[in-house]
């Protein structure tokens, strides 16, 4: 396992669904900057974030726990998308690219922490 959050693919590919959150949302209603806007954009800021945070913890159990945190925000992401899509602040085929996005992130979340639980069950 690499020993900088830098170096995990799941962190890159967060970062980058982060960046594109915040340049979708650059569109929204003024309306919705301490509504949608602001909650679409911590959810997903947070999911690279608690990547980063988890692999910084000194245990395996505390990397998992920060990767469930991760997880959750991913999700409560989806959700807001679906939202701002119901309201038209996203088109159908921005939502498409930003949910194959989130897809990828959460394939490559459930990868590492499956590979967390193997070593860990193997007293690694």
């Amino acid at each position: 396992m690499s020993h900088n959050y830098k170096d995990l693919i799941v962190w890159q590919k967060a970062k980058m669904l982060a960046g594109n959150i915040y340049r979708t949302t650059e569109t929204f209603p003024r309306n919705e900057v301490y509504g949608l806007t602001s909650q679409l954009r911590r959810a997903a800021v947070s999911v690279a974030s608690n990547i980063a945070e988890g692999q910084g913890r000194l245990t395996k159990g505390e990397f998992q726990q920060f990767l469930g945190h991760s997880r959750g925000s991913l999700l409560e992401l989806e959700t807001q998308l679906s939202i701002a899509t119901e309201l038209r602040y996203i088109a159908p085929d921005e939502l498409a690219h930003l949910e194959a996005q989130t897809s990828e992130v959460m394939r490559l979340l459930n990868g590492l922490l499956a590979s967390l639980r193997v070593k860990q069950n193997r007293g690694s």
